[in-house]
């Protein structure tokens, strides 16, 4: 079940969040899904300013991740900094230096035979999916509809908490669940209602319908279904 948060939880997320937090630390933090802290923030932002400061908060993790390597690659250096400093003067000691350390010349090479051997160019198993047939779903599920009782359809591109698979992947057409009313309907604009589903057998025995749709994916909570 996806972890309800307060409404506390929700504005320090929030702040967090515009000051630049990644949304892997807010999980950590609040004990709760990528995709709970996702929901929230489109919520309260909006799609557009959601992206918008997604994007912004790209270069900064970049530059950080450089910056902490480079930190990290000039700790381990073998020269002592006090030692070095009091040799640099001396131009013998400090040649004697640079020729017993890594930056030595290689006179030799060493040769690597070619790879001679078929690549294995066979087509990615998905780990991000879980058959229908391994899901337990619970006694009551929550579906959006239009005024006419027909499902909304959506590509699963539209999902940002699945924005990281591949292009073919974002391409699928897909239906979401609900597994708590109060989420459903937060989810559900004027034109729309909440279809309940006391049955969730209606998912395998539906599957064949689905697919000859196009619909290959149902997502729901943090999970993401293969039909």
């Amino acid at each position: 079940m996806t972890k309800r948060l307060t409404e506390k939880q929700k504005e320090e997320i929030l702040k967090s969040f515009k000051s630049g937090t990644a949304i892997n630390d807010l999980s950590q933090k609040h004990n709760c899904t990528h995709a709970t802290i996702t929901r929230n923030l489109k919520k309260s932002l909006g799609e557009f300013e959601y992206k918008e400061l997604l994007n912004k908060s790209k270069p900064f993790k970049e530059k950080s991740k450089i910056y902490k390597k480079q930190n990290n690659d000039f700790k381990e250096t073998n020269f002592d900094n006090e030692e070095f400093k009091n040799d640099s003067n001396d131009p013998n000691i400090l040649n004697e230096n640079i020729a017993n350390s890594n930056f030595a010349p290689i006179d030799s090479f060493l040769e690597i035979a070619p790879i001679d051997y078929e690549m294995d160019n066979s087509t990615r198993k998905e780990v991000s999916s879980i058959p229908l047939s391994e899901v337990d779903f619970p006694k009551v599920v929550y579906m959006i509809v239009d005024k006419k009782i027909e499902l909304e359809i959506k590509l699963l591109k539209d999902f940002p908490e699945w924005e990281f698979l591949p292009q073919d992947d974002l391409n699928r057409k897909t239906i979401e669940i609900f597994f708590d009313i109060n989420l459903a309907k937060r989810s559900c604009n004027k034109e729309q209602k909440v279809l309940k589903v006391p049955n969730t057998d209606v998912f395998r025995i539906a599957a064949p319908i689905l697919i000859d749709k196009g619909i290959s994916r149902i997502v729901c909570a943090e999970n993401l279904i293969a039909l």
